[in-house]
């Protein structure tokens, strides 16, 4: 109940609980020494001395209590009310400390208490508003980037609602004006391949997941190649981001590139023919020189020209489906963007897919199945098809069937001959087929239905969990802005670029022939540690590696045995590492397996280093313990167990302490790469200094 009182009231009700005791105990000490002298008359002279004494004790009392009040009570509730209304408002300005001068260390420790606080706010607010500065020209950005990208991007809810798309995008699903935000993706693209690609990604359970599709737009049955991933969400369904690239400017290119290496064969075929058999009558004819050595040796000359080019030609009809763009299509989505250019032409198809992945031009596929089916239904055979993809050995078959009559040979082949509309004139059902190195036919079914079959060679089974694709995106738009340095000691620390590295070896003595196993690095830019920038390759040593050394770091003889030796693996990591500065815990011991193999290499190891020994040195002490665990134990890090003694995990836990060891070598004023190796070389008897 006390509690729920004011100070002031709290206090006030003490004094007046020792002034009333205080007048108890004289009454009371009064009436005592009464009784003992025991004289009636005395008894007026010791009310007199008790009334004066308790008014003389109240008094006091109260003087005393009204100064503890003003000075004490009164003064921590104003120090108490302005430290919470600093606490709670932006007020600046100094704490006024003078009702509580009597409050010993209290006003000044408050006023040091405020005083943080405003200059953190400050600094808060600083560090907002400039993060909030750098986060709005990222954002300008990337907007810039997404905006220009070749590529069409959307971003969709989990309930497949448009939240993003870009200008490439507008164009790609021919909405003509914005799409709208807020509107399903389905309102533009055919909803059963993305419903499929988003149902496969959920069963995957892996957020570094992509899937490559086949859609085809609402409005103008354009097909277009896409890829899907997901977005990370907790406790609910994810959204996902929605690539699309439109193909049909490829697929004319490199038609456009096939007719002219056609066109030029075929030119050259002809000449190299007639200059053959001319060569041949001058020959028989006396030509026009009577050296008969002279006259054979132009005509093997004129034969082997020809026999080359003919022979050029072959190769190149040989060769055509190899360098055309096959891409892995899935069967369902190829049959679904076939439905729709159907349905986009008023003709109807039923589809049915097994689950199969196809290596083939999906695009070229899609223009010649339904410019067949086009052509059918303008010959007035069938305006209902049906569309079926299986499995057929090592690859698959097409089957385009319907219910009538089938097509004659002759006049298959004469729609082969002729231009899809695909972009350019070049691009015939032909040169599709060409491509995929197979033919087309009609056959007529039991049934009384007819169909033409396209075979496939290469497909394999849809399995469930898609092939997960790195994420490789890195970025560090500060870079454009970032000071460079003509002279590294100038450079701030900060400004510099590291490369972080370590070893596993197969012993500790390099002079004595021991050799690298293992050797990984990680890079640091713009003091963070970029995730997808690492180097970690095996190493053969050319030698043994002793039992005690695996007992170690766990590499055996038969893990490097086709692993890259010394001098590729070490060109690999020098260009890694090149322009940086290198660093490592304990460097001299890593170092010397690197320049004693420089001449191998062909590169010199001549970077600007730093030793994580001796920052830990300059940091806390010679006296401290510096090894590597001792150094993360006291930063907080922790090594995973499986990790310890491998290359890349030593690796990623020294880069990680030495981005906790840089603010406190600022700290100490030591800001620049020079101050630093200034520093470090006062600690040359922990380890010798490699910066020559």
């Amino acid at each position: 109940m006390l509690t729920r009182l004011s100070l002031r009231l709290r206090i006030l009700l003490f004094f007046a609980a020792l002034a009333a005791g205080t007048v108890v105990a004289v009454a009371l000490g009064l009436w005592l020494g009464f009784r003992q002298l025991g004289e009636p008359e005395a008894l007026s002279a010791f009310m007199t001395a008790g009334v004066a004494a308790g008014f003389l004790i109240l008094g006091l009392v109260a003087g005393i209590w009204f100064l503890f009040d003003e000075n004490v009570a009164r003064a921590i509730e104003r120090l108490s009310g302005s430290l919470r209304a600093r606490a709670h408002a932006p007020i600046e300005g100094e704490l006024d400390t003078k009702p509580a001068r009597y409050l010993g260390d209290l006003a000044p420790a408050a006023e040091a208490v405020t005083l943080t606080l405003s200059e953190t706010r400050n600094a808060l607010a600083e560090a907002v508003a400039r993060e909030t500065t750098r986060l709005a020209a990222e954002k300008e950005r990337l907007e810039a980037l997404l905006s220009d990208v070749p590529v069409g991007v959307l971003l969709c809810s989990q309930d497949h609602q448009l939240v993003f798309y870009n200008g490439h995008a507008m164009d790609l699903l021919g909405a003509g004006a914005a799409p709208g935000l807020d509107r399903r993706v389905f309102d533009f693209l055919r909803k059963a391949p993305i419903l499929h690609a988003y149902e496969r990604l959920l069963e995957t359970d892996d957020p570094d997941a992509a899937s490559d599709l086949t859609c085809a737009t609402v409005a103008e049955a354009r097909v277009l190649a896409a890829r899907m991933r997901l977005l990370e969400a907790e406790g609910e369904k994810p959204g996902y981001v929605l690539t699309l690239r439109d193909v049909t400017a490829d697929l004319a290119a490199h038609a456009q590139r096939e007719s002219l290496l056609a066109e030029v064969l075929d030119r050259v075929r002809r000449p190299a023919a007639n200059l053959q058999t001319v060569t041949g009558v001058m020959t028989e004819n006396g030509g026009v020189t009577q050296d008969p050595a002279l006259r054979t040796a132009m005509a093997q000359e004129v034969a082997s020209l020809s026999r080359a080019i003919t022979e050029l030609g072959k190769r190149y009809d040989e060769s055509r489906s190899g360098w055309w763009p096959l891409s892995l299509t899935r069967a369902a989505d190829l049959a679904e963007a076939v439905r729709a250019r159907l349905e986009a032409s008023e003709l109807s198809a039923r589809t049915e897919a097994e689950k199969l992945i196809l290596r083939c031009d999906a695009f070229g596929l899609v223009a010649l199945l339904s410019d067949l089916a086009a052509r059918l239904a303008r010959e007035g055979v069938a305006r209902k098809f049906e569309l079926a993809i299986s499995e057929d050995g090592a690859g698959a078959v097409i089957d385009l069937a319907w219910q009538g009559t089938p097509v004659g040979i002759g006049r298959l082949e004469t729609w082969l001959g002729e231009p899809l509309e695909v972009g350019v004139a070049d691009v015939t059902g032909r040169s599709v087929l060409f491509t995929h190195a197979t033919e087309c036919w009609p056959e007529k079914l039991p049934d009384g239905r007819a169909r033409l079959r396209l075979p496939l060679r290469e497909a394999r089974r849809d399995h469930r969990r898609p092939p997960p694709i790195p994420r490789t995106v890195v970025y560090d738009f500060e870079l454009l802005a970032k000071a460079r340095y003509a002279e590294i000691a100038e450079a701030k620390l900060e400004d510099l670029t590291y490369v972080v590295f370590d070893t596993e070896t197969t012993g500790l003595l390099p002079s004595e022939g021991d050799e690298i196993v293992q050797l990984a690095a990680v890079r640091i830019v713009n003091a963070r540690r970029v995730e997808r920038e690492v180097f970690d390759t095996l190493v053969n040593p050319g030698r043994p590696i002793p039992p005690s050394s695996t007992e170690v770091h766990g590499i055996t003889a038969s893990m490097v045995a086709e692993a890259p030796t010394i001098d590729v693996a070490g060109r690999q990591f020098h260009r890694f590492a090149e322009g940086s500065v290198l660093i490592a815990h304990n460097a001299p011991f890593d170092m010397e397996f690197l320049r004693r193999h420089e001449g191998t290499i062909g590169a010199r190891f001549d970077h600007p280093i730093l030793d994580t020994v001796l920052l830990s040195a300059v940091v806390f002490g010679q006296l401290e313990g510096h090894s590597l665990d001792a150094l993360t134990h006291r930063l907080g890090i922790t090594i995973p167990e499986e990790a310890r003694h491998t290359a890349l995990g030593d690796t990623v836990a020294t880069a990680d302490a030495f981005l906790r060891l840089l603010p406190m070598l600022k700290a100490r004023g030591l800001n620049t790469f020079g101050d630093v190796l200034s520093e470090v070389r006062r600690h040359g008897r922990l380890l010798k200094d490699l910066n020559a």
